[in-house]
């Protein structure tokens, strides 16, 4: 820190500011403000106190206003200046507003002047007010009413003026004359409930409010203002109460507002305003300029998001004890009957609390035993505030020896087991130590973050995350949104089995490697450490390192050739794999982020589930014969023409260019569809373009965009640009030669929301009427989408990557991208397909957060595959090139 931010300090320190008269406050205020907020930015960065630095702003802005006050508003009698909010506490930010209540002795109008000249003044000093005029009867009323405005009351601070009038609202506020202690508590929790909501009740969101998300300072604050209304004491001494904290929990109170505080601050100081969402930029520049760097396994970024988890974490935890030990014994007490459940537990109030809070360091057996019971008993709400306080302070006892004890592992299967609230006590054991002690492999993974738009929760909480989903299948909580998977969960024979795998299926990310493997390794460990048998661990180990599989298939693989089938198929071996396999799927998409699943992916994943399962009834040995199924195919698109007037003959003419893969892929009902249209339309130099709702398919729950067109270059870009500009994005596309010079293209499309347009009649007939003039050939073929890219989407600068392998049994490329989203991407692409000649047979689109992992299935304009070499490095660098130089530009 230089001389001069340490002589800046001092001065504040005794009362002066650097650079300020008071004589002339107007004049001089805003650069001696600037020097100061100069001085304590460097002080911060050198690693000054944080506590220290709110409180030197805040004594240096209470003397520039009250300089103010002193020249605009000295001479008026009965009027007071009140500090309020963050700036009442002493806690100014560098850029929070000030929060000023001018209270008045009579009515407002008889100080007018007075108050617009000091308010004018403060604004000229460049300090972002907010501020009120109130009677001290007007004041009262209002507190009265609000709950909002008692809370400001109560930690005003006077700075001038006559002070018997905030002593009249004081006295007038306390609990004996409104908001009693159990009406402010009730108020209170059902604000940080509905604030809690906003932020879907997780510490553990990709960009957290470090004020006000859960775990944020505004959890601290609640605390205090609950004492110090039931105890009547200074928000000073909120913490000090001995009948509610321990010093144990003082100090991590402390230490965490201290953290949540230094963060508020670097937030504040690089953003220049009041900013406290904890964007992606912000997050990467405070791990910066705390010093910390990739390690070559965690960003540099995902440690310091971690420690910010952990924090939000405990101040969680504090937070609820607290809220629950008020419910219980402060403000909700009755004289509820007590329920022996043993000698070491009762009930009351539907809470479990242990007879003997000293008893889990002797018998550190009870603090797993809690948990089981909650687990056990359907009649239990929760564990007592005092006995969660009691297994926090004791889980250091939870170590390597009671980690060896049999009984110990034999009660957590007995656990996974059991009927009632298996998610919650699982939230808990994490909450409050246990799971992480237990599990040290599972301890690493808390609060660790990934640093992307995908993974919408840290590692332990997406896990938690999935548990839950499938307790929601088997419960029948999701079976109106989830009719398969809730079918399937409930028929797993050992539920134990994919609760221990999903606590295991990402529990490797992190330490660099393949997570699966890691994982698999892990739970392997696990079962046998808690005696399954070796079928159970073989299928446990199995799942965690195959969790990805189902989905990849799913969205990578063309599931309507028998062939994909049945490699899955017999890679999965048997029915059961299957069934845990599809509901550990469904429930992992669902916990990685709400927003992936879709009506797209659903359909998806069941007519693998589906397919697979017939090929397993079938046997493996017995695999479906292609030209048998493309035989089928053919002959029941003949007999649902038949009934429309074609004959075979011309069928068969029709036909004639039709490649097997169009039989292969395509339904009968949809190859009726195309032929009959096609048959039809006459006048070719018009394109024809269809739309219908498709379901029971591969490609179910998705608008079906049919395209017959003559071929043309940029062809495939212009319906990317077209199909963009209207707010559809392509998650498949089938792309068929036809003959004299036509092409048959598929694309399944669903709109930003994920859902298909199939109820609005009109915008569907947009949608084709768009695409048609599009397509004309008089249309240009430069209409690449240029709306903005989304902010979040700019913070993360990830590089193309695309790689061209081969299909040598379909004889095709197969070309997978990689690369940030960003509107015309996919006509971009196309660009690049006609420069170098590029047919696409078929295409896998799928967007992943911030980034697209695409796949396109091609040859060359002589339906070969692409095998020279240099001339797949020279198509993968011209994509790399050509997609990251427009990530460049709109960054």
């Amino acid at each position: 820190m230089s001389t001069n931010a340490i002589a800046v300090l001092d001065e504040i320190h005794s009362g002066n500011l650097p650079g300020f008269d008071a004589s002339n406050a107007s004049a001089t205020a805003k650069t001696s403000l600037k020097r100061v907020g100069q001085a304590l930015d460097e002080a911060f960065i050198a690693g000054a106190s944080v506590e220290a630095l709110l409180r030197a702003r805040t004594r240096a802005v209470d003397r520039i206003l009250v300089a103010l006050w002193d020249s605009c508003a000295r001479s008026a009698d009965g009027v007071c200046m009140i500090a309020l909010g963050g700036y009442g506490r002493g806690e100014l930010h560098p850029y929070s507003d000030i929060d000023l209540m001018i209270l008045c002795q009579h009515d407002p109008e008889q100080y007018r002047d007075a108050i617009e000249h000091f308010v004018t003044s403060v604004w000229d000093s460049g300090l972002q007010l907010g501020h009120s005029v109130r009677t001290v009867a007007a004041c009262l009323e209002e507190a009265s009413n609000d709950i909002t405005v008692l809370t400001n009351l109560m930690e005003a601070r006077v700075l001038a003026g006559q002070s018997d009038l905030m002593i009249a609202v004081t006295n007038g506020i306390s609990t004996t004359n409104m908001w009693t202690s159990n009406e402010f508590f009730h108020a209170k929790l059902q604000e940080q409930n509905e604030r809690h909501d906003k932020f879907a009740d997780t510490e553990y969101n990709l960009e957290p409010n470090v004020k006000s998300s859960p775990g944020g300072l505004r959890d601290l604050q609640i605390i205090c203002w609950i004492i110090e209304r039931h105890f009547n004491v200074s928000a000073s001494a909120a913490f000090g109460v001995d009948t509610l904290l321990t010093s144990d929990e003082r100090a991590l109170l402390e230490e965490g507002r201290n953290y949540m505080w230094r963060v508020r601050y670097a937030l504040h100081m690089l953003s220049k305003r009041p900013e406290d969402r904890l964007l992606f930029d912000y997050q990467r520049q405070i791990a910066e300029l705390w010093g910390l760097t990739d390690d070559g396994e965690r960003l540099a970024v995902e440690q310091f998001m971690q420690v910010y988890y952990r924090w939000a974490l405990t101040i969680g935890q504090i937070n609820d004890v607290l809220i629950q030990y008020f419910e219980q014994h402060l403000v909700d007490a009755d004289n509820s009957t007590i329920e022996v459940v043993n000698e070491r537990f009762y009930k009351q109030q539907g809470y479990l609390n242990a007879v003997d809070l000293d008893m889990f360091r002797s018998q550190p057996t009870a603090i797993l035993e809690a948990f089981l019971i909650c687990a056990q008993h359907g009649d239990v709400v929760d564990i007592g505030a005092r006995t969660l306080r009691a297994i926090s302070d004791n889980r250091d006892l939870v170590d390597q020896r009671f980690r060896d004890d049999p009984a110990h592992k034999a009660m957590f299967i007995e656990f996974l087991r059991s009927p009632y609230q298996i998610t919650r006590m699982l939230r808990r054991m994490t909450r409050y130590g246990f799971l992480g002690n237990y599990l040290p492999e599972f301890g690493k993974i808390i609060g660790q973050m990934q640093h992307d738009l995908f993974h919408a929760y840290t590692v332990d909480a997406h896990t938690l995350e999935l548990i839950q989903n499938i307790r929601r299948f088997m419960t029948g909580n999701y079976e109106e949104k989830f009719p398969v998977s809730s079918r399937v969960a409930r028929r797993l024979p050992k539920k134990e089995l994919i609760y221990i795998a999903g606590l295991y299926h990402d529990i490797g990310k992190g330490r660099g490697g393949d997570h699966s493997e890691l994982g698999a390794i892990d739970a392997e460990l696990f079962c046998r450490n808690h005696g399954l048998s070796e079928r159970d661990t073989s299928l446990v180990t199995w799942l965690v390192k195959n969790h990805l599989l189902m989905s990849a298939v799913s969205q990578r693989k063309d599931i309507s050739d028998p062939d994909v089938i049945q490699q899955f198929a017999k890679h999965v071996g048997d029915q059961q794999r299957l069934d845990y396999l599809f509901t550990l799927t469904v429930a992992d998409i669902n916990a990685t982020n709400p927003t992936l699943w879709n009506a797209w992916r659903s359909s998806l994943l069941r007519q693998l589930y589906t397919e697979a399962k017939r090929a397993l009834r079938r046997g493996l040995e017995n695999p479906v014969d292609k030209n048998e199924w493309i035989k089928e195919t053919r002959e029941s698109a003949i007999k649902l023409l038949e009934y429309r007037g074609f004959t075979p003959e011309e069928l068969e003419d029709l036909w004639l260019q039709r490649g097997d893969d169009y039989f292969l892929r395509e339904r009968a009902e949809d190859i009726a569809w195309h032929t009959e249209a096609i048959a039809s339309h006459h006048d070719q130099r018009t394109p024809l373009v269809l739309a219908k709702h498709t379901n029971d398919s591969s490609v179910a729950n998705a608008t079906q965009m049919f395209i017959h067109a003559r071929s043309r270059p940029h062809l495939f870009s212009l319906i990317c640009a077209t199909l963009e500009q209207l707010d559809l994005s392509i998650h498949d596309a089938r792309i068929y030669g036809a003959s004299g010079g036509m092409t048959l293209d598929t694309f399944f499309v669903l709109d930003s929301s994920g859902e298909t347009i199939e109820h609005d009649a009109q915008r569907t007939r947009h949608v084709i009427s768009e695409l048609t003039t599009a397509l004309t050939e008089s249309t240009k073929t430069n209409g690449i989408a240029t709306r903005r890219t989304p902010r979040q989407f700019k913070s993360f600068s990830i590089p193309t990557r695309a790689h061209i392998t081969q299909d040598h049994d379909k004889r095709l490329s197969i070309l997978e991208v990689i690369s940030p989203d960003r509107p015309g991407l996919l006509a971009r692409l196309g660009r690049v397909f006609v420069e170098f000649g590029i047919e696409i047979q078929t295409a896998k689109i799928q967007t992943l957060g911030e980034r697209v992992e695409d796949l396109f299935f091609i040859t060359d304009a002589q339906q070969n595959p692409i095998t020279d070499p240099d001339l797949c490095q020279q198509i993968e660098t011209a994509i790399r090139d050509t997609l990251d130089s427009q990530v460049n530009a709109s960054a």
